[in-house]
């Protein structure tokens, strides 16, 4: 398992990587080093990351507005102009780089002290959200809480909550890590209370993504191989419950495995036929730009859980392996931060930036999949592309977060402090 963590950790390290620095590996013992000792440029921040981040953001933006433009033609969003999605996600975009700003100004051992408190609030946002005249229901979830100017998820903010929480939790628990219940009871009890408030709104999508936040961290940090292989057993037990006690869930499963099936193609196998019709239009290099057909009423949340259809259908097979191809390398650098944080002895830093990492990696994975119809429909949004303010929020901080540990990083590789 040693191994197993050893190899995962090395692919997502480059073996050369000039915009960040040397990067320190440890010969043995704690505080021991050795480092390229070139001067190199310092950098106050991976800039590379930023423009990735940038161009993703840039992106959906374009893609959200030409998935929307024709929204307003359909009588449910008859009061709508053709521009509203786009200027009210300009303006989430707004909010969320404001909010990364802020974030970034946070050193991380802040953050370490505001892990539990997040995650108690967190926890009473969860349970407000499912109260009467607080939690806002859209097709029969209750899953927002208006803001007036934007709509928040609590789930958005458990993610990161959790991811915060389990980060420290492991660097508290460091002298248990081989004894299960002290370990690992108490982690487990948390994201099953989360994960009972999420399947109450009900949003199994948002349990998935942070359960194996919760679970990648206690692997990265060392968790004993029997405790883990325990935990994901019983983690896929339990969606396993899940889903065959739930009938439209079920639904969802025979729709993925026949979306053509005529008694599944108008109900749960819908968006699913009609994204995979949209991907298969595109072809090679896409019908252009505002091309799309099925985005004119055909393809259900076009502008925000399928909007990679929407990119398939107009860029081609070349636009989806770009957005692909982007997404990898995000995850990758962002784990590549979060293991220098670790080989500088910053345990706590390094496994929140790996977690974030494991945040957009599994839930870009997701989305792709369900898009391109390598897995079952799942109601989870691309990453930094899709429309949602309160997502892009999240997001960008979580990108600001782990920025702020890079630039920790690069602090004490030169020779200064945190």
């Amino acid at each position: 398992m040693t191994a197993l963590r050893q190899t995962l950790m090395g692919w997502f390290s480059p073996k050369a990587d000039g915009a960040s620095g040397a990067l320190p590996v440890r010969l043995g013992g704690r505080g021991s080093f050795a480092a390229n000792t070139t001067p190199t440029q310092v950098k106050g921040f991976d800039q590379p990351l930023v423009w990735v981040t940038v161009a993703l953001l840039l992106w959906g933006l374009v893609m959200v507005y030409s998935a929307s433009i024709a929204m307003p033609d359909n009588p449910k969003f008859s009061n709508y102009a053709h521009t509203h999605f786009v200027v009210r996600h300009s303006f989430s975009i707004m909010v969320a780089f404001v909010a990364a700003l802020i974030a970034f100004q946070f050193p991380m051992q802040t953050w370490e002290k505001l892990a539990p408190w997040l995650f108690v609030l967190s926890l009473v946002l969860l349970i407000a959200v499912l109260m009467p005249f607080i939690g806002k229901g859209v097709n029969g979830a209750r899953r927002w809480i208006s803001l007036g100017v934007m709509n928040f998820q609590p789930s958005e903010l458990a993610k990161f909550a959790v991811l915060l929480y389990a980060a420290d939790y492991m660097v508290r628990k460091m002298d248990v890590k081989e004894r299960f219940f002290r370990a690992v009871a108490p982690m487990a009890v948390a994201v099953a209370v989360i994960g009972l408030l999420l399947l109450a709104e009900p949003d199994m999508g948002a349990f998935m993504v942070i359960a194996v936040i919760a679970m990648g961290i206690l692997f990265l940090g060392g968790v004993n191989a029997r405790m883990f292989f325990l935990m994901a057993t019983l983690m896929v037990m339990i969606f396993a419950v899940v889903i065959a006690t739930s009938e439209w869930r079920r639904e969802r499963i025979f729709a993925y495995l026949n979306p053509w099936d005529e008694k599944l193609t108008l109900g749960k196998g819908y968006q699913l036929s009609h994204s995979l019709i949209a991907i298969g239009r595109g072809e090679v290099f896409g019908v252009g730009l505002g091309g799309s057909v099925e985005k004119l009423h055909w393809l259900p949340e076009a502008h925000t859980d399928f909007l990679l259809a929407v990119i398939g259908e107009e860029f081609g097979l070349i636009g989806v392996v770009v957005v692909i191809g982007l997404f990898l390398w995000l995850t990758r650098r962002i784990m590549h931060i979060g293991r220098q944080a670790i080989a500088l002895d910053r345990v706590f830093a390094g496994l929140v930036a790996q977690g974030v990492g494991i945040w957009m990696g599994f839930q870009a994975f997701i989305n792709m999949g369900v898009n391109l119809g390598a897995l079952p429909t799942k109601g989870l949004t691309l990453p930094l592309m899709s429309y949602g303010g309160s997502a892009i929020l999240l997001n960008l901080v979580a990108i600001a977060v782990v920025l702020r540990v890079d630039y920790e990083n690069r602090q004490l590789m030169h020779g200064g402090r945190v």
